[in-house]
């Protein structure tokens, strides 16, 4: 059933995803990331590179996260995992000045929701100068390692926060992870880019408003 979002100038809680929405992860970044954790599933399964990758595309497909499916399938104990992953090299990451200074000036409170660790999103936020921006991160510990997009992660964050929905709102660069938000009745940004994982997203009833440039948007924010 469609239903509308909150009228913008209504929002007191804006909730961020962090990669490829606050800033672009480039074909360069994607492949090191890519062979990070392709390296880690052949060493932890004792695999080869062909049949990591197999297996850690199918788990990405499945739960949303590697992590994930190696810890049902094979009892990985996440801390070991974020102990051995080589940290990524964020030189490709260039500060973002002008779209820390519009997130700031966005009345009420913003946190970040991301799939990735808070020390992941700590390097980034540096990275972009947006240190102070956000009141808080959400990452995939705080979620009890259930990552984007089941719903129960996002009732966590509710909860932790203390955000009301109905007064949220939610911007992702992925359309499926807005759709747990709205049926919480958060209001939904989809950051539309041209991203792997995001090929097949469309709007839907779920998605309330769409953008391909952030900092414009938030600029024709009301009151902005």
């Amino acid at each position: 059933m469609s239903r509308p979002g909150a009228p913008l100038s209504e929002i007191e809680t804006w909730v961020f995803d962090l990669d490829n929405t606050l800033y672009p992860v480039t074909e360069r970044l994607l492949a090191q990331i890519d062979r990070h954790m392709g390296a880690f599933v052949a060493r932890f399964l004792n695999v080869d590179a062909e049949e990591a990758r197999r297996i850690q595309k199918s788990y990405f497909r499945k739960y949303g996260l590697t992590l994930r499916g190696l810890m049902i399938h094979h009892g990985l104990d996440p801390v070991r995992y974020y102990d051995e992953m080589t940290p990524m090299d964020l030189n490709e990451v260039d500060p973002n000045p002008a779209l820390a200074d519009a997130i700031r000036a966005m009345p009420g409170r913003k946190v970040i929701y991301t799939n990735a660790s808070a020390h992941h999103a700590e390097l980034v936020l540096d990275r972009l100068e947006m240190n102070g921006v956000f009141e808080g991160v959400f990452d995939i510990g705080a979620a009890e390692y259930i990552p984007k997009p089941a719903v129960e992660a996002y009732r966590v964050l509710c909860d932790k926060f203390g955000i009301a929905p109905g007064r949220a709102a939610m911007i992702d660069d992925i359309a499926r992870n807005l759709e747990p938000a709205w049926t919480l009745g958060m209001t939904t940004v989809w950051m539309k880019t041209d991203a792997e994982w995001s090929k097949g997203d469309a709007p839907a009833e779920h998605i309330h408003h769409v953008t391909d440039d952030l900092l414009g948007w938030i600029r024709d924010l009301p009151g902005a």
